[in-house]
């Protein structure tokens, strides 16, 4: 049975990148049988790199991509470096999960009202400063796509900061300071020369995908970035959605090159990963540097102490920065759906209706419950491969390499799907829920692997061969045993899967082929010149579902770890009053 069900990974979650590797490169040469194009040519890529502005939009993806991804790896550090081991980073921990849940376009537009031309933010300047002492600023969006770098940058330290936690465990932080502290290191010095090094080898998928998705990114790029000319995802975009098909090499050839930049990001990466930890070895090993005297000792017990951290004002603030522009962009939204009339440069609506709100609600009502039976689905389906796929390897002791698991997530979902598509023309394309809810479930599968994996490693196998010795069947011993225990794990892969399904929009809208809609679909399609007030509530619905999710997460693993004391507090009562009954009897 389980071996059925491993074949049931390998057909939905991983052949699948075959077929949508392979509808990408055939088509971008001008082979694609349905449309009776045979002949294999190049004339795709020129007519690419003849078009206008199309070196400006390669150029704008790769600045944004680099910049917001070694933005994101240096705030992601100084926030580890700061905080780790201290009472405030258990604070952070908790604060992760409502950061991660906030959908991308969702914080993509609530940016928007925030750092715009006429957002809140320029609002509060127009009302403090007097408008001689005005001084020009960036706006979102701007031609440099600065503003963009910067919003990526902030939703993905979250991220990093996630992956970094098993990984931090893992290499006994305190127990190399400790020795650092031994050789006279300082702090700043042992999270630098021996710390960080290891940090960024065991970082190295998570940064893969962050950089991957920078570059790729249609949604977020469609609502903040540039726009004349737009990045070279949007652009291809574009051409995708132009309805002569005769063009639809040149939309495929732009995925090929869009597949191509990604992976010479990914290639660059690691080169100055390879450059500055292999080659360029003498900043990690020529020791505590000519400034180390009699005093370091001094202050690396007042490192060691956690009472004074020097050089790091800025680093304390950059969390605090982080999660005050992403938790600020939920009352931005908010007022905006209850702003009846809101002129600029007021700092607040003249007028308040609910007007919006009771007049979106019958065609919003559709759409929400859309989203969530997709993302309930899907994620559920993806939940039960990735356990499959898990039991698989740890029975067997065989499974997939991680990076091919990830390819979804390292490969442009623009590139891959449009493969996909390609490939599903030859199939009955009527049933566009079952290819959306596929669709989900692929991309969702990636990230409840990774978040399965390690409760899956760190679980004691001896629990379940004492349940088999037993009497116990392996699937009685899963569900007694090894199921309650790994509850927490399950229950929150699953809210994480729930948020990555809400988030997705080129699935929906390729495989869907326009006819099923979610939030997040209508978010994107309303962020193009539509009225505010409807983009916001949008916005604010697809950020409030992910929330609501975690929340009955956590609920749900409080109030059964508050079932299962009480149960044991209760048998134990039980054992000691028979105890004492047999006492008092004899």
């Amino acid at each position: 049975m389980l071996r059925i069900g491993y074949l049931l990974v390998l057909l939905i979650a991983i052949l699948p990148l075959l077929p949508g590797m392979l509808g990408m490169v055939l088509p971008a040469f001008n082979y694609i049988p349905v449309l009776n194009l045979y002949s294999f040519n190049t004339n795709a890529f020129f007519q690419i790199f003849n078009w206008p502005g199309v070196w400006q939009s390669i150029a704008l993806s790769l600045l944004s991509a680099l910049l917001s991804t070694l933005l994101a790896l240096i705030v992601c550090f100084s926030i580890l470096h700061t905080y780790w081991g201290t009472k405030s980073w258990k604070r952070i921990e908790k604060l992760l999960a409502p950061l991660l849940a906030l959908p991308h376009v969702a914080f993509a537009i609530g940016f928007l009202f925030l750092f715009s031309n006429t957002g809140w933010l320029t609002r509060l300047i127009v009302t403090i400063i007097p408008e001689q002492y005005h001084l020009h600023w960036v706006s979102v969006p701007d031609e440099y796509a600065l503003g963009l770098s910067l919003a990526l940058a902030i939703k993905e330290t979250p991220f990093l900061l996630l992956m970094s936690i098993p990984i931090l465990k893992n290499l006994n932080i305190q127990q190399t300071l400790h020795v650092a502290h031994s050789l006279q290191y300082s702090t700043t010095q042992a999270w630098q020369r021996l710390i960080f090094p290891q940090w960024w080898k065991h970082m190295r998928f998570p940064l893969f995908a962050v950089i991957a998705y920078s570059a790729s990114v249609v949604d977020v790029s469609w609502i903040i970035g540039p726009t004349n000319p737009p990045t070279f995802a949007v652009l291809v975009w574009q051409w995708f959605n132009q309805p002569d098909l005769n063009l639809l090499p040149r939309a495929a050839a732009g995925t090929f090159i869009l597949f191509i930049l990604c992976s010479l990001l990914i290639a660059l990466l690691w080169g100055l990963e390879k450059y500055f930890l292999s080659y360029q070895r003498n900043w990690l090993i020529r020791g505590r540097g000519h400034k180390a005297s009699s005093t370091s000792s001094y202050l690396s017990k007042i490192h060691s102490s956690k009472r004074f951290i020097p050089h790091l004002t800025l680093a304390k603030l950059l969390f605090s920065i982080i999660g005050f522009i992403s938790i600020a962009t939920i009352p931005v939204l908010l007022i905006w759906t209850f702003a009846q009339r809101w002129s600029f440069p007021d700092l607040w609506p003249s007028n308040w209706s609910l007007h919006f709100w009771t007049s979106e609600w019958p065609y919003i009502q559709q759409t929400l419950l859309s989203s969530i039976y997709i993302a309930l689905i899907s994620s559920f389906c993806a939940l039960v491969l990735a356990i499959i796929a898990h039991e698989y390897r740890h029975k067997y002791r065989l499974s997939l390499p991680m990076y091919i698991i990830a390819l979804p997530m390292l490969v442009p979902q623009l590139s891959l799907l449009f493969g996909i598509q390609i490939v599903t023309l030859w199939f009955d394309r009527s049933p566009y829920y079952l290819w959306v809810l596929w669709a989900h479930c692929f991309f969702v599968f990636p990230y409840i692997y990774m978040a399965l994996d390690g409760p899956w490693k760190s679980f004691p196998t001896k629990l379940t061969q004492t349940a088999h010795s037993l009497g116990l069947s392996p699937i009685k011993a899963w569900f007694k045993v090894k199921m309650p225990i790994l509850f927490n794990a399950i229950i929150f892969a699953w809210a994480v899967g729930i948020s990555v399904s809400l988030a997705q929009y080129l699935p929906t809208q390729m495989l869907g082929a326009g006819r099923i809609t979610t939030l997040t679909t209508e978010a994107v399609t309303l962020s193009s010149g539509h009225d505010r007030r409807i983009m916001a509530l949008y916005a604010l619905w697809q950020a409030i579902l992910p929330f609501l999710f975690f929340t009955l997460a956590f609920t749900a693993n409080k109030w059964r770890n508050h079932y299962r004391n009480a149960t044991v507090s209760s048998s134990s009562l039980f054992k000691s009053q028979e105890r004492l009954s047999k006492r008092c009897s004899k």
